[in-house]
């Protein structure tokens, strides 16, 4: 590769003025949304340019260009806005200010910094740029770029998507970002300090922090281009992101109840027959989801119809399992067999990659037969008319029949016996290299805007393999692939979903008990095994979505026993536990939505005053209200000779956490503690640690089968006194878009601690079907109890 080095390093003094100033051979200009700097020695310009108050983008370009040069943003959605700027000169450096954040210029050294409108020191970049262009192949005149940057020595950083380290900060790493099947990738972190920083860049990059620096630097770009956002919390930071990259849509009422699934369901009969089941138990189940080969065989993958003929007549299966008040979503993939339709009208306008994915071989055998490859080939979702024919078979072959929803497997996509010159496929965007990350966005939200172009009574679900910054607003849900069924495993499982929330993606979930159980062989014979499998579904329960899924082994509820037996009975409580909050995870995935809030909260999000929490990676906040602390380590399996027993002889205890800045109550005792400290509490296998943080108030609802079996007509609502709160309980017609339209109620609730008074406010807002008269059974955690009946009007009670 040939290559150019462009590096910018200024030197002068000025006052600054709203026209061109000549400075040694640079230029400084102000212009209408911040400052451009031309350094005509180094043939680099560095332009400021102000999105919001509150979000700058840096962008490095060659002095070649006027204006910085248009680009392909996959990620961006949001256009520059006015903004009141002040400009000046302060310490050496030239300094655009909002009303929120200052951004400086060192007239020295040309390095861009950030603070604080009070003056506070944010971040500031270190050494110089790094451009090195591209002078042959497939990338010639794009180039190879790297930015640092300088943190603060003990600065927590968090975000990068979802990775399998196990750790919650991303302090001291040396990762190369490319999506993968367990690892999803997302070019941004934030701090501790209240800010964020989203380098947009869609190429392999390398994210490396040291005691020296902390740099990103990407294989293919045209130019450098960051932004830098401040939010004065977490919450702040995840809202700029989102504003800059698009906002979560509602998901259905029925996404948020419990799912079952496996690798694979064979035959109509069997699918209908695990959701008839489920009801014949009176255990709740809302979803079940088909996986591969439906299709029939390997040649014919991802058809994209039933083709399979174990699936006899899927529009009866359909109905069936609409009959039981179920829904069904279905594994779709980013690639096609050869013998498929989508792959020939695909194959025939050169939208199909050529680099080898799953499976490799046609022939359904393991090992995969490298002499009879399947053909199978990923098409290019970058391609706006791929993505038009690869909905239209999606549509006609499944959606007609009434699926509720996708399971897009391989979004990352699969990549088998990588070579580093696959990355040179062309696409539709320029090479596979240029926007390698970007993929699972693109072929995502292909789906979700061809959805919402022929339907508004169903809401777009999306469950996803991959994912990439912007995501969010695509009405997907992503899991964290095929990891092993395995303790460990399933620790790591923690942090990776409370960074994937913290890079402002907040709909996430996991295979519960893993996908593969390869350290079982003998699978669910093994206590260890079914131990494992319940602390993964209380795990899970306090998850966006709650999922049982794998591979080697079904997962079933009557697979680890029947009632009356402790699997299946802690199964079966954390279940209706799940069923009981839908109101509360209801109304907090309006949060979500309309207050960019969190599902996964990492405790830092909520006590960054309490620096035990900085770098905790194995408990969270569910919401603003229910701390938990998922049970990672077997307690309850024994040995017996060289066999592994159940043995549930004493009850075992786990250490919590309880951050300091809050009192907390005991879920299962009601038990009041200090915050601050450290407790021992007992968990037999049924319990998993949860405590209510003082001040919540929490609506619970009734026992269900399914999410819609019983209206919110009589809630209770639970109050935990000792600061006061706020709740802002949430209804809509649950599966359409009309919410958008400003069809749906919202009833604050608010507890004045001192006065010990609850009030609930006039209920704001209407959609069809509403309750207009219902009844809350008021209950705080001390004992006091009340009974209400609300008509919408404001009510005030004393507790």
């Amino acid at each position: 590769m040939k290559a150019i080095i462009l590096m910018g390093v200024l030197s002068f003094a000025s006052v600054l003025s709203s026209s061109g100033i000549l400075l040694a051979g640079n230029v400084l200009t102000k212009t209408a949304r911040g400052l451009k700097l031309n350094m005509e020695e180094d043939k680099l310009v560095t332009e400021i340019v102000f999105y919001t108050p509150e979000i700058a983008r840096v962008v490095k370009y060659p002095s070649s260009s006027d204006t910085i040069p248009e680009r392909n943003n996959l990620s961006v959605v949001l256009a520059p806005r006015k903004c009141k700027l002040s400009y000046g000169e302060a310490d050496g450096k030239y300094t655009v200010t909002s009303s929120e954040v200052m951004v400086l210029l060192d007239k020295e050294t040309g390095n861009v910094s950030f603070q604080t409108k009070n003056g506070a020191e944010l971040l500031e970049e270190q050494e110089k740029p790094v451009l090195i262009q591209y002078k042959e192949g497939v990338n010639t005149g794009d180039y190879r770029i790297k930015q640092v940057f300088k943190l603060d020595k003990d600065e927590p950083i968090y975000g990068l998507g979802q990775m399998q380290s196990g750790k919650l900060s991303q302090r001291n790493q040396d990762k190369y970002l490319i999506q993968g099947n367990v690892e999803d990738v997302v070019t941004f972190f934030q701090s501790v300090k209240g800010y964020g920083v989203f380098w947009d860049n869609y190429s392999p990059t390398w994210f490396v922090d040291n005691e020296k620096a902390t740099f990103f630097e990407s294989e293919v770009g045209e130019f450098i281009d960051y932004y830098f956002m401040t939010g004065g919390n977490a919450d702040g930071v995840i809202a700029n992101m989102r504003e800059l990259t698009g906002q979560v849509p509602m998901l259905p009422l029925w996404t948020y109840g419990f799912w079952q699934s496996r690798e694979r369901y064979k035959s109509q009969n069997e699918i209908v027959g695990v959701v008839s089941k489920y009801r014949e138990l009176q255990v709740p189940l809302d979803g079940i989801i088909q996986d591969w080969q439906y299709w029939g065989g390997n040649y014919l993958w991802n058809a994209m119809e039933f083709l399979n003929g174990e699936f006899w007549n899927p529009q009866k299966m359909m109905e069936d399992i609409h009959g039981m008040n179920a829904k069904a979503i279905i594994s779709i993939w980013s690639s096609f067999g050869p013998m498929t339709k989508p792959y020939k009208e695909l194959d025939e306008k050169g939208m199909l990659f050529n680099f080898q994915t799953w499976p490799l071989a046609g022939p359904d055998l393991w090992p995969p037969r490298e002499d009879y490859l399947s053909g199978v080939r990923v098409y290019d979702a970058y391609n706006p008319k791929a993505r038009d024919i690869y909905w239209k078979y999606a549509n006609k072959g499944l959606f007609t029949l009434g699926m509720d929803g996708w399971w897009m497997d391989s979004t990352e996509p699969d990549h088998l016996n990588f070579k580093d010159e696959d990355l040179n496929e062309e696409t539709f965007l320029g090479s596979f290299r240029k926007v390698r990350n970007a993929y699972p966005l693109m072929s995502v939200g292909g789906v979700y805007d061809h959805q919402r172009k022929v339907s508004s009574d169903k809401r777009v679900f999306i469950l996803t393999r991959s994912a990439f910054a912007g995501q969010q607003r695509y009405g997907a849900n992503t899991w964290t692939g095929d990891i092993q069924g395995t303790w460990d495993s399933f620790k790591r499982q923690i942090p990776a979903g409370l960074n994937f929330s913290l890079s402002a993606i907040p709909n996430w979930n996991t295979d519960i008990g893993g996908f593969f159980l390869g350290e079982y062989p003998k699978k669910l014979a093994d206590p260890d095994y079914k131990e494992l499998y319940v602390r993964w579904l209380q795990f899970g329960a306090f998850c966006p979505m709650m999922r049982s899924h794998g591979a080697d082994a079904p997962r079933e509820i009557y697979q680890f026993g029947k009632k009356g037996e402790p699997y299946y009975d802690a199964i079966a409580k954390f279940i209706h536990l799940r069923y009981s909050l839908l109101p509360y995870i209801y109304s907090l995935s309006w949060e979500v939505t309309s207050r960019q809030s969190t599902f996964l909260r990492a405790l830092v999000m909520d006590f960054p005053k309490d620096r035990k929490v900085w770098d905790m990676n194995n408990e969270y906040m569910f919401g603003k209200s229910i701390l938990v602390k998922p049970v990672t380590d077997p307690m309850y399996t024994g040995m017996q000779g060289e066999e592994r027993v159940s043995d549930f002889s004493s009850v075992k205890s786990t250490e919590v956490y309880l951050p300091e800045g809050a009192d907390w109550y005991d879920y299962w005792t009601g038990e009041k503690l200090a915050g601050g400290v450290s407790v021992q509490k007992e968990v037999p296998l049924d319990v998993m640690p949860l405590y209510v943080k003082s001040g919540s108030i929490i609506p619970i609802g009734p026992e269900v089968q399914y999410a819609r079996q019983k209206s919110w007509q009589q809630l209770d609502i639970h109050i935990y006194p000792g600061a006061d709160g706020t709740f802002c309980l949430y209804e809509d017609e649950f599966d359409n878009y009309n919410y958008e339209k400003g069809a749906y109620s919202e009833i604050w609730m608010k507890w004045n601690d001192k006065k010990r008074t609850f009030t609930i406010e006039s209920r704001k807002g209407e959609y069809q079907g509403m309750l207009h008269e219902r009844t809350f059974l008021l209950k705080t955690a001390d004992g006091k109890e009340k009974t209400i009946n609300y008509t919408g009007k404001k009510i005030n009670v004393k507790l």
